[in-house]
């Protein structure tokens, strides 16, 4: 099957008042768990992995491996380099046939972040790719929120409006008070922010560090504007207990078994996501 621009996608859901989940997946196994309950909720998709997944597969092969698991699916699915840290990066996997990617310059200089999106989205056009970027820097929830800190700086609206113009991107990753990783303590997003985003931008915005966001939270942020929600933490975490669990147990499983179960066991958080996003019924 062919992957579908990310921004095909995100468009559709921005429009309609949902999100396109986009869930981390770094192996065949894993991306055909996520497509199989996908296509139970006929729901549209982002498969995503970057530069954390890559020790795992590189570019080249997570993109093979991409287009097996979805080849018996007639669903919109799209393939998208999540944190992409180099130029070169984005081109291999531009390459390898990724639909979207994104540059993550956010904690560098601003111009420097412009002029480099700028030469993505030149890159990413002629394949038909989309492009997302980011603007503020998305901490994790370790982290202390500090609006203008290196590590967690909130988006300012009107310099997004700015960027969004300046380089051309599709998809606007902001800083609100979101994190990556699991919350240890709920997180405070700023509505009030989110809407003047919005107003000042009007394309698709990226809520990373979905995992862990309360539901009524992310109702609200879907209606100010956010149509693609980042969920890794959650998934890794599902397939972590379950290992732990089965090597408790004591039962001494054939590994490939054990991997089976726990990768099984991203199934309820898909479903979960999907729902929370209220992307079901909508493929």
């Amino acid at each position: 099957m062919r992957f579908l621009p990310t921004a095909e996608l995100v468009r559709d859901a921005y429009k309609r008042g949902y999100a396109v989940p986009s869930l981390c997946a770094w192996n065949a196994e894993t991306m055909a768990a996520v497509l199989r309950v996908a296509g139970e909720c006929r729901a549209p998709v982002i498969l995503m992995n970057g530069p954390g997944e890559f020790p795992v597969q590189p570019a080249a092969m997570m993109a093979d491996s991409a287009r097996a698991a979805a080849a018996d699916y007639s669903l919109p699915v799209a393939l998208h380099l999540d944190h992409g840290d180099a130029i070169g990066q984005v081109r291999e996997c531009l390459d390898a046939g990724y639909s979207g990617v994104m540059l993550d310059y956010s904690t560098r200089p601003l111009a420097e972040n412009v002029a480099a999106l700028r030469e993505v989205v030149h890159l990413a056009r002629p394949k038909g790719a989309s492009v997302e970027g980011e603007l503020g820097a998305v901490g994790r929830a370790d982290d202390l929120v500090v609006e203008g800190s290196d590590i967690f700086a909130l988006t300012d609206p009107q310099e997004a409006a700015r960027y969004v113009e300046a380089t051309g991107v599709d998809m606007l990753a902001v800083s609100i008070g979101n994190a990556h990783g699991i919350y240890t303590k709920r997180p405070q997003l700023d509505f009030d922010r989110l809407a003047a985003i919005r107003r000042a931008t009007d394309i698709p915005l990226v809520l990373h560090g979905g995992s862990g966001t309360p539901p009524e939270d992310l109702k609200k942020a879907i209606a100010l504007g956010i149509a693609k929600v980042n969920v890794a933490s959650e998934l890794a975490l599902a397939v972590r207990q379950s290992l732990q669990e089965q090597w408790a147990s004591g039962e001494k499983a054939w590994m490939p078994v054990e991997l089976a179960r726990a990768t099984a066991a991203m199934a309820t958080v898909v479903e979960k996501w999907i729902h929370m996003c209220g992307a079901d019924g909508k493929a």
